[in-house]
């Protein structure tokens, strides 16, 4: 896979069409990294012209601002756009939601002013510009329920792009009972993604896998790789091993066979 870095490009002399922001799951954790491959394959695949920050790119800071730390979080954002700004960045694209969301609401008010898109909408857009076209092949005519990430949906009112994505690999677009505005958390956001839940009758991403497979779907999309982490929990607690949970990145990029 080719991946350059913004370091390589500027010594170049050159600027890349988008910035791809990786993310700390993205980068770390295993799971998360199949969702940035596959992403980088459908990029590659349609010559868009892109670079990462490597390890230049620090934490947003989100998880410390969620969980009351202002000070943790402003000093990861000043740190980003330090380094954005040295490199006149403009536009950006992002697998996680959490990462989307906070460069695009929380850094214009530290000086940091870019063009943000998650990647649901970059992948639509490509495909209305006809850089990109989606045959469904092997989804066609299965059933795929789509969990709406809190940060993507409810935060950021981004709730078609994903779903158009689905409906282009031919596939069966299930929706649970509640979804889009009406949304339920997968549980990880805001920090709880590193803690555990205080006692309760059921944690919250069992709840959201109950409503999951009461679709019938084989299928979990997400757009999200806390919400991939707690569904993909919530499925193996429930021992459902013919049900996957994937991102719709990973689900393109099977479908080309990439």
């Amino acid at each position: 896979m080719l991946v350059k870095t913004m370091a390589q490009l500027s010594a170049e002399g050159k600027s890349p069409e988008v910035l791809f922001w990786v993310g700390c799951a993205g980068s770390f954790d295993d799971r998360a990294k199949k969702i940035t491959r596959a992403f980088v394959k459908i990029l590659n695949k349609v010559n868009v012209d892109f670079a990462v920050l490597g390890s230049e790119e620090n934490c947003t800071g989100d998880p410390a601002k969620r969980a009351g730390n202002e000070f943790a979080f402003q000093m990861s954002a000043m740190m980003n756009i330090q380094t954005l700004n040295a490199y006149n960045i403009k536009n950006i694209v992002t697998t996680c939601p959490h990462c989307f969301n906070t460069l695009k609401n929380e850094y214009p008010n530290l000086g940091g002013n870019y063009n943000i898109v998650h990647h649901s909408e970059f992948l639509q857009n490509l495909i209305n510009e006809g850089r990109l076209s989606i045959e469904g092949k092997i989804y066609k005519g299965k059933k795929i329920t789509f969990h709406d990430p809190c940060y993507l949906g409810r935060g950021n009112d981004v709730y078609e792009a994903p779903r158009e994505l689905i409906k282009k690999l031919d596939a069966e677009l299930v929706e649970m009972k509640r979804c889009k505005a009406n949304g339920f958390c997968c549980g990880a956001g805001g920090a709880q993604m590193f803690k555990e839940p205080e006692k309760g009758n059921k944690d919250i991403n069992i709840e959201r896998t109950e409503e999951a497979l009461n679709t019938n779907s084989k299928i979990i999309a997400t757009g999200c790789p806390f919400c991939n982490t707690m569904l993909t929990d919530g499925v193996k607690h429930k021992d459902k091993k013919d049900v996957i949970v994937m991102d719709f990145a990973e689900l393109i990029a099977n479908a080309e066979d990439l």
